[in-house]
């Protein structure tokens, strides 16, 4: 049996944990301090209106890109990681997508080379 858990893969895996742990530790913090979660990302000034702007565009583009990379190389559910995005964070969602796609990738590769 081959390793599909590349070094590159292994980056994006922890990368996605990163994403994981440091938007829920947040988000819990939203929750239990009943905060306007939504209210906060709008009205909190020009520089975090610029943040959020920023980030909605590149998670769109990456949710479009998780679609359609899913299908090119035959990925199975990536439409799932873009609805994952939304229970938890595309922080977390899209690098986890890029750690599989990279197994997905390796894993035919090695079948390639087995046949």
């Amino acid at each position: 049996m081959t390793r599909h858990w590349t070094p590159l893969a292994v980056i994006y895996l922890l990368l996605a944990v990163a994403g994981l742990i440091g938007t829920w530790t947040f988000n819990v913090i939203a929750i239990v301090q009943m905060v306007d979660f939504i209210g906060d990302l709008v009205s909190s000034g020009p520089a975090v209106s610029s943040i959020s702007v920023d980030l909605m565009v590149v998670a769109i583009a990456g949710s479009v890109f998780i679609i359609v990379e899913a299908r090119r190389i035959g990925m199975r559910f990536g439409w799932l990681y873009v609805v994952a995005s939304g229970l938890t964070a595309f922080a977390f969602t899209f690098p986890l997508f890029l750690a599989m796609r990279q197994r997905h990738l390796t894993a035919g590769r090695a079948a390639d080379t087995v046949a």
